[in-house]
């Protein structure tokens, strides 16, 4: 190219910088230099340095050059060409693709005046600045650049600087300072915008300061980004007193990583706006006093950190700003969801707020084993409707005391539970008291804790009543045959409604099944026999409480029938041995659960006459007496609350009649339909159980009028099946449904 005089000569260029800085750069590189006035293309050769001249194009091609200087033109830099410093300006236009930049000298490996440049899939290396975007002094067209497809700019001081005017657009790259104290982007009231792409400096992430000649907003977009202080802020903004400006910073999907736990850092007077969208943060925002920050989170954020000296903060659509620390912010506003989290489990705080305004959540927790608790301290107004969801405990608060969660110093703000704070025995209401809010020891109730554990301890009792069942449900109707010795088999399901009034309300479903043999006694009317049998029972204390009772219980029986006269004569005694599940919804969302074991022994007597009457139809007067005693013990929720069961007992008298008919169905075949009904009373009453050393009685007694159906079929001279329906009704509990489904087998 030297010796095609027609376009190119060796005179030096003189231009107009920033400043004098960049006049020496540019001019060192405006010697010895080839000059190119036309278009250009290099294929190879010797590196050698590029002066473009206005309106001249230079295109490498897979080439290495030196240092090139561009005076409103145009720079192609394609794949596999390497490269030294780039400056352009006066509106030139710089396109790298797939290109190799190594700054070894200068101010920045890119250096771009007033100008444009597209830079694809490249890497920029400088040993001070990586790229530069910046204006001449009294213009206000800066420099626009797009960054893309997996570029990597770096330098040594920094990353990119980017001056009033000047825009930086940087999708699917990286952006890095690579010194101690460097920085990855630098917005001189500049900005810039980054979409799928890392900027990382190692001191801060992001530094936005002002243009010391032309004082600009600066703003900096960031949208699945990450921003990374390797030892410093991931994002400082510092106007150094020096002019009064604004710095607009919104995050969508990104993230912020700081080295000294601060993601933003305003200083200097600076005025700025954060705003936070869809994105997981966790650090936190300081702000020296004379600055202003402005914080907002949307669409479902998240920030756990301390907030110091923001001027307001509000949280939309179901955001949340999780505190680590006391908290002051100025101005609080809620929106649509938006809460506000005291903290972790084991830690409380107080959130001091100047002004309270919008409708959102509070999430708080206390410690009565300490005394503890998370405060809101409203120092001024506080307006709108706020939701207190207050974590729930199995420790009580002191006795009688109320728990101070919310203190205002006016205003017209309604705070209310959408269910009451699960505080070990009780759950507390809240009720407005002055200014403030307390959870009130008069609002109480029994916790869902408590309730579960009461039930657990009342349940045996109807385990029992549905296992020891009459003689007929537990093995149809021996008269068939007389008594004879045999097998048989049954299965059964029960729902059992008890009543508030018993001390403890709920609904237990049962299922279970009984095989059993027996074998005659001499030559008399005596069957003895063996037993055993699973159940489950399910509790459904409502609002997501349950419990679980798995029964295992072997028993021995001995049936006396005399078919002369009709009496007859059942007795059973069973042990039983109780796996008890609790599992509590509280409150908060939570979930607390508890087991134990225990053992149970009960037994009835049965003893009646059947009396035939006219056309097979037949009276079977009886009585029925059963009784259990189960096993105290003392458990806990893993929530901390304690329980302890005393010894409990039922006792049951029962009198009644069955009404039936034989009806003979030929070959031997019986049909034998039945209607059932009998007076039975629970003696037993005031079974104790404490929890937390608060003292409760479980209370089943009273009469219960019992009703029943059934039938027993004798299908050949040695099997038999039966069907039997129940239903009770009494003071404390109510059997809707008992179904059981019976067979034997005799021989």
């Amino acid at each position: 190219m030297r010796g095609k005089s027609s376009f190119i000569s060796r005179n030096a260029t003189r231009y107009t910088l920033l400043c004098p800085s960049l006049l020496a750069f540019f001019t060192s590189y405006a010697t010895a230099a080839p000059i190119v006035g036309g278009n250009v293309t290099i294929n190879g050769g010797t590196p050698e340095r590029w002066d473009l001249s206005q309106s001249a194009t230079l295109t490498v091609n897979g080439a290495q050059t030196l240092s090139i200087t561009a005076d409103s033109s145009t720079l192609n830099v394609n794949t596999g060409s390497t490269t030294q410093q780039i400056s352009a300006r006066n509106g030139s236009n710089v396109n790298l693709s797939g290109a190799t930049v190594s700054g070894v000298g200068g101010l920045a490996a890119v250096l771009l005046t007033n100008s444009d440049a597209t830079i694809d899939n490249s890497t920029i290396t400088g040993n001070r600045l990586g790229l530069q975007a910046v204006r001449e002094i009294g213009t206000q067209t800066g420099s626009r650049v797009t960054v893309t497809g997996k570029s990597t700019i770096s330098g040594v001081a920094g990353g990119a600087l980017v001056s009033a005017y000047s825009n930086l657009d940087v999708t699917d790259s990286t952006i890095q300072g690579t010194g101690a104290t460097s920085y990855g982007i630098r917005l001189r009231s500049g900005q810039a915008t980054a979409t799928r792409s890392t900027i990382v400096g190692g001191q801060e992430g992001v530094i936005i300061d002002l243009d010391p000649n032309d004082v600009q907003p600066a703003v900096l977009n960031l949208e699945n980004s990450t921003v990374q202080g390797m030892t410093g802020s991931a994002i400082l903004v510092d106007f150094a007193n020096a002019a009064t400006s604004t710095a607009t910073i919104s995050l969508s999907n990104s993230q912020l990583l700081a080295g000294n736990d601060t993601l933003l850092d305003v200083r200097g007077g600076a005025n700025t706006s954060m705003i936070v969208s869809g994105s997981t943060l966790t650090g936190n925002i300081v702000t020296e006093q004379g600055s202003t920050t402005k914080l907002t989170l949307q669409n479902n954020s998240v920030l756990t950190g301390r907030l110091q000296n923001v001027a307001s903060t509000t949280i939309n659509d179901s955001s949340k700003w999780v505190l680590v620390g006391n908290s002051d912010v100025d101005k609080l506003t809620l929106n649509n969801g938006g809460s506000v989290v005291f903290g972790a489990d084991n830690a409380f705080y107080q959130l001091n707020v100047n002004s309270l305004s919008g409708n959102g959540r509070f999430v708080m927790g206390t410690n009565f084993a300490t005394g503890q608790t998370d405060v809101l301290n409203v120092i001024g107004t506080a307006s709108g409707n706020h939701e207190l969801l207050i974590a729930s405990s199995g420790v009580d608060p002191a006795a009688g005391q109320p728990i101070r969660v919310v203190q205002t110093a006016g205003g017209d703000a309604q705070f209310f539970l959408n269910k009451a704070v699960d505080l070990g025995t009780y759950s507390y209401g809240l009720a407005k008291s002055g200014n403030d809010w307390i959870l009130d020891p008069s609002t109480r109730t029994v916790s869902p804790g408590a309730r579960s554990v009461r039930a657990l301890f009342n349940t045996a009792s109807t385990i029992g009543l549905a296992e020891l069942t009459s003689l007929r449900t537990r093995m149809g109707e021996l008269r068939f045959n007389g008594g004879k010795a045999g097998a048989w088999g049954r299965t059964y399901a029960n729902k059992y409604n008890i009543a508030d009034a018993s001390g403890v309300g709920y609904q237990q479903t049962q299922q279970g099944f009984t095989l059993g043999a027996d074998m005659a006694v001499g030559d008399g009317p005596w069957l003895v026999g063996v037993m055993a049998g699973h159940s489950q029972s399910e509790l459904n204390l409502n609002a997501g409480t349950s419990g679980h009772v798995d029964s295992y219980y072997l028993g021995t029986y001995a049936t006396w029938l005399d078919p002369r006269t009709g009496y007859y004569f059942d007795g059973v005694l069973k042990a039983n041995r109780f796996r008890n599940e609790a599992k509590v919804g509280l409150s908060d969302g939570g979930r607390a659960k508890g087991d134990y074991d225990n053992s149970g022994l009960g037994g009835s007597i049965e003893f009646g006459r059947h009396i035939r009457l006219a056309n097979g139809n037949f009276l079977e007067p009886f009585t029925q007496w059963s009784a259990m005693v189960i096993q105290g013990k003392d458990f806990s929720l893993d929530n901390d609350l304690q329980a302890e069961g005393d010894r409990s007992y039922s006792f049951i008298g029962k009198v009644g009649a069955t009404a039936g008919r034989n009806i003979e169905l030929g070959q031997g075949r019986v049909l034998q339909p039945y209607l059932r009904a009998a007076w039975a009373h629970e003696f037993a009453k005031n079974n104790e159980v404490q929890v937390n050393n608060n003292v409760f009685k479980n209370n089943l007694s009273g009469d219960r009028l019992e009703l029943g159906t059934g039938v027993a079929v004798a299908m050949t001279q040695n099997f038999h099946m039966h069907a039997d329906f129940d239903y009770s009704s009494g003071r404390h509990i109510e059997q809707p449904f008992g179904v059981n489904f019976g067979v034997r087998y005799e021989w």
